[in-house]
This record gives structure tokens, C-alpha cells and sequence, in this order.
């Protein structure tokens, strides 16, 4: 399990009225692939963190995190929104969202994930393949490609 993200952890078509809803569908991928433990719990720290500060970006991006002690193993699931979920971001929703989750003392694991993600989101063409990807597998190994360096 030591893959970051796999296509059973992509959803091309999520949908959700708001962060919330969004959060459940990939933490509940997270869960149906043994990486999280605890949905409630796990969802609780996720909202304890997101209270503390939004986690959208601008242009388009929303990244909810969370190191929890209901996770096993270093793990990003992925959501795109065609509609847009509010994410916090000034420039408007989310298009794209990255559910980072780590375990409780993987705090150097959830520190390199969200640090290497942030560095790939700025360049238009990483966001514009995750746009217009059309399956979860190329999805997976494109962040996989990009994020971790594998």
C-alpha cells in the first residue's frame, strides 16, 4: 500500500452540494480501500483542520488534509467537480479537490505531500491534465508521476 493514490481513489464525476458532502465521497474511497479506518472519525479531524483555515486555492483547487491517527498509510484521494464546490478560495469553487490524508504521526509524509502538490498545481499544464483526464487510472499515475516522483 505504499502507492500514494489509485484509480479506485479518483472520481471523475464528483458531485456534492458542498465541502462537506465532497469530503465524505473521497474520504468514503479512502475507507473502501483500507486506508482510513475510521470514516467518522477520520471526517471529524478533516473538519477540525478545514475550520481552522479553508483549503481552497486559487484556481480552482481545494485541498482538505488531515493527519489522523484513523489513517494507515500516506494517502491523496481525488475529486473533480464540474459544477465547482466552495472551498474557501477568494477567486471562487473548487474544480479540483486533493483529500490528503496522513497518518497521526506521519507529519513529515503529510508535509511532503501537500508541499509537492502545491509546487505541481502551479503550472497550467498539471491542472489542465487533471481537467481534461478521462479515466481514474491515467488520473493516478499522473499525480503519481507528478506528486511523488515515481
Amino acid at each position: 500500500m505504499s502507492t500514494l493514490i489509485t484509480a479506485e481513489l479518483v472520481d471523475l464525476e464528483l458531485a456534492g452540494p458542498d465541502r462537506g458532502a465532497a469530503t465524505r465521497s473521497l474520504a468514503e474511497r479512502l475507507s473502501g480501500a483500507g486506508r482510513v479506518t475510521d470514516l467518522v472519525g477520520f471526517l471529524a479531524d478533516v473538519a477540525s483542520r478545514e475550520a481552522q483555515m479553508p483549503t481552497g486555492l486559487e484556481g480552482g483547487i481545494g485541498i482538505p488534509h488531515a493527519r489522523s491517527s484513523h489513517v494507515t498509510a500516506p494517502s491523496l484521494a481525488f475529486g473533480r467537480s464540474a459544477d465547482g464546490i466552495d472551498w474557501g478560495a477568494p477567486d471562487g469553487p473548487a474544480h479540483l479537490i486533493f483529500l490528503i490524508a496522513a497518518p497521526a504521526s506521519g507529519d513529515a509524509d503529510h508535509m511532503t505531500i501537500l508541499a509537492a502538490l502545491a509546487r505541481r498545481l502551479v503550472h497550467a499544464s498539471f491542472r489542465e491534465a487533471l481537467s481534461n483526464a478521462t479515466d481514474p487510472q491515467q488520473v493516478a499515475e499522473l499525480i503519481t508521476r507528478e506528486v511523488s516522483g515515481q
